[in-house]
């Protein structure tokens, strides 16, 4: 299984608080933090909810 490697790279001040929520059911707290995710439909969807705040990489396992 695929596994998707996902860093914040901006600010979480003046966002929504069900994208602040969301960031924090990833495991991000900090602005150029990253942590791993297995590629699945729940992550896919956690990903789309605040796409403009972080990047996503796909990491070969």
């Amino acid at each position: 299984m695929a596994t998707l490697k996902i860093t914040q790279v901006k600010s979480r001040i003046g966002t929504k608080q069900n994208q602040r929520n969301t960031l924090r059911s990833l495991g991000l707290r900090k602005i150029r933090q990253s942590v791993e995710r297995p590629d699945d439909p729940q992550t896919r969807g956690y990903i789309h909810t605040v796409r403009h705040l972080v990047t996503v990489e796909e990491v070969q396992s």
